[in-house]
């Protein structure tokens, strides 16, 4: 957008040259014309962003729980974008105001409206030889005498596809790993070790268990326990979870990806940072301790993801190192038509030490922050690729006003005049489409094969279907329709009779 400011400027170049500026003097000109803007557009943006950051990030982030991260923006973000932007808007302006400079002031004030031939000229005089519409072929040609600058063109919208594209593939990827393994409703139940209740418990582990299966409506019951133990050889200690009860399995447990789950004595699963960070792989053995004992286990599975500091084994293995099970969580599945509120009063009954929350298939709030952050970011960048296409246009439509002039007086309605800037760009969106479309999907498999602490497989990863293929086709053609609308809408109100007297 800022070499186009500087380019669509060449006239007013010229002129500063005819009247005694020297070429350093032509460049000094543009580039202090684009930083004022450039300093007063980067201030409001930044203090927008900022200001819109805040709800944003609560939006995103609410029901995850997040511990003691803080979810705010990076206080040095104003500064980074205060210095980055009119540094980059600079750099950006230099280029074409460099090539001004070396441009004869006649050559300066002539760029741009004098008519051109070559490559533009022969495609629109085949192109006038079909039977497309006078309009259609004229705008099918128009790109063609400016190749670089409609390259560029293209390469924005092209950026918009690219990120329509990612954004999609990676929601789409991480929605389905996140997804519940079931659709029914679950009830957490959590110990007063889990959770900030202090009230002192009522039944052992043991009760607990057989209450939860014993109250009305429960189909299964999960059983985790968590304690912190060392591995022979390491220094830190990490954090191991002992599953156990119905099939030693609850709704949120992670999904085994390689391998397979630790349901046997002496076994045990982690995720792939577990293991990148221990150098270990599927088959390797380690010894567990905890307080005076210790038993040593072999690595049966990797889960999709997972604490870099932790592992899964089963309640036979726990009790190899320890007699108290640690129990801090159960899961429960209840039947069909089960009264919810019901089952979490009577479990508060029998013991009120134990807290409980229902967990509904699909209810994650992880999946809903990944859809705000990536629609946002969708938004806004489609958005900022439609702004080099209005951009562009509206620089070609000021070189071409005597050309539209002459069309119009010719005949040619305000209609055919859309139509005919429409045309232009959307081709070019239909290519960018074809270009940006595989190379979005490239990017995407790039991304989610390369994230080293979620391993994920390839039904998660392959998410490409004809319909979502067919509606990322289009996002090529609406950015750059969107682009052009209000360019295509000046063009068809330009007054014949002014731009041929300024002619």
């Amino acid at each position: 957008m800022v070499s186009g400011a500087v380019v669509s400027g060449y006239r007013h170049i010229g002129v500063l040259k005819s009247i005694g500026f020297t070429p350093r003097q032509v460049v000094t000109v543009y580039l202090t014309m684009v930083s004022v803007p450039a300093v007063v557009g980067t201030a409001l943006g930044t203090a927008a962003g900022w200001a819109a950051s805040y709800p944003i990030l609560r939006s995103a982030f609410s029901g995850i729980a997040t511990g003691t991260a803080v979810i705010e923006p990076a206080g040095w973000l104003p500064a980074a974008t205060l210095i980055g932007v009119p540094l980059l808007v600079a750099l950006a302006a230099l280029v074409p105001a460099s090539r001004a400079h070396r441009l004869s002031a006649a050559q300066a004030i002539s760029a741009g409206s004098a008519p051109r031939t070559g490559r533009g000229l022969t495609v629109q005089r085949r192109l006038s030889g079909t039977r497309l519409p006078r309009a259609v072929s004229l705008g099918l040609g128009q790109p063609f005498a400016r190749p670089a600058r409609t390259a560029l063109t293209m390469a924005a919208i092209a950026l918009g596809v690219v990120t329509v594209t990612v954004t999609t593939g990676v929601s789409s990827t991480l929605a389905r790993s996140m997804a519940a393994t079931d659709h029914r409703t679950h009830i957490d139940v959590k110990t007063s070790a889990f959770s900030d209740n202090r009230i002192a418990p009522r039944l052992t582990a043991a009760q607990t268990e057989a209450m939860l299966h014993a109250t009305p409506g429960a189909e299964r019951v999960s059983v985790r326990g968590l304690v912190r133990v060392g591995i022979l050889g390491q220094p830190q200690l990490v954090f191991a979870n002992f599953y156990g009860g119905d099939d030693m399995v609850d709704h949120a447990r992670l999904d085994v990806v390689e391998g397979r789950q630790a349901t046997g004595l002496n076994e045990a699963e982690a995720g792939p940072g577990f293991l990148d960070q221990h150098g270990l792989k599927l088959g390797d053995r380690i010894t567990l301790v905890l307080d005076d004992r210790q038993t040593t286990v072999t690595l049966v599975g990797k889960e999709a993801q997972g604490n870099p500091n932790a592992i899964t084994s089963n309640d036979a293995t726990r009790a190899r190192l320890t007699p108290d099970p640690h129990v801090v969580e159960y899961d429960v599945r209840l039947a069909d038509g089960t009264d919810v509120e019901a089952y979490r009063k009577a479990v508060a009954d029998a013991d009120p030490s134990l807290s409980t929350s229902v967990a509904t298939g699909g209810s994650d709030g992880s999946v809903v922050a990944i859809k705000t952050f990536t629609t946002t970011f969708t938004v806004l960048l489609s958005v900022v690729a439609a702004l080099g296409v209005f951009n562009t246009l509206l620089l070609t439509i000021r070189e071409r006003r005597r050309d539209l002039g002459m069309l119009k007086s010719i005949g040619m309605t305000p209609r055919q005049v859309v139509a005919m800037t429409l045309t232009s760009v959307a081709w070019q969106g239909v290519v960018s489409g074809v270009v940006g479309i595989p190379v979005g999907v490239a990017v995407h498999r790039l991304i989610v094969e390369n994230v080293r602490t979620i391993e994920f497989t390839e039904p998660q990863i392959d998410v490409w279907g004809v319909p979502l293929l067919a509606g990322l086709g289009l996002a090529g053609v609406a950015i750059a329709v969107l682009g052009a609308l209000v360019p295509a809408r000046s063009a068809a109100r330009l007054p014949i009779a002014e731009v041929l007297h300024n002619e």
